[in-house]
């Protein structure tokens, strides 16, 4: 089974850093440009994709660091 998928997501007031189907965040910060920064770095390291969630929860962007079959289209980098 491969490796999961890292979110930067709301956490009790901060952000957090969570692995899909891990209960407990990896890491919080108090910005969510710390939570990022500390996301991407995982999912380069491991080879998945990095989930981005608004206040609201919702997802906001999505960004591969892995071996993505059908990568996206988009000219944001």
């Amino acid at each position: 089974m491969g490796k999961k998928n890292i979110h930067t997501v709301p956490f009790d007031n901060k952000w957090a850093v969570k692995q899909e189907g891990m209960k407990e965040p990896l890491s919080t910060h108090y910005l969510k440009a710390n939570a990022m920064q500390k996301a991407v770095s995982q999912a380069k390291k491991d080879h998945v994709e990095h989930v981005i969630h608004g206040k609201d929860g919702r997802i906001q962007d999505k960004d591969s660091y892995g071996k993505d079959p059908n990568p996206p289209k988009d000219n944001k980098h």
